[in-house]
């Protein structure tokens, strides 16, 4: 039963998170990011009849974001 203090203290982490992440969403419509999803490097092609968009700069950098987060959280829930 040692385990679950921990396990509890990491549940509530990763729901504030995801809250806040949720937050972001939301008003990401109203702040309007410029630019998320119109990176340099984004594939975005457009033929006659289909579009085609891959934003892949955009996901590395999230990816990098996402995982300094996590980083920062884990650190510091170990002191």
């Amino acid at each position: 039963m040692e385990g679950l203090p921990s396990l509890g203290k990491t549940l509530v982490y990763v729901g504030a998170i995801i809250v806040v992440v949720g937050l972001l969403f939301m008003l990401s419509e109203k702040l309007n990011f410029p630019f998320i999803g119109k990176l340099p490097g984004d594939i975005h092609i457009k033929g006659k009849n289909f579009q085609f968009y891959f934003p892949i700069v955009t996901s590395i950098v999230l990816s990098v974001l996402l995982t300094l987060l996590l980083y920062a959280v884990s650190y510091f829930s170990k002191k």
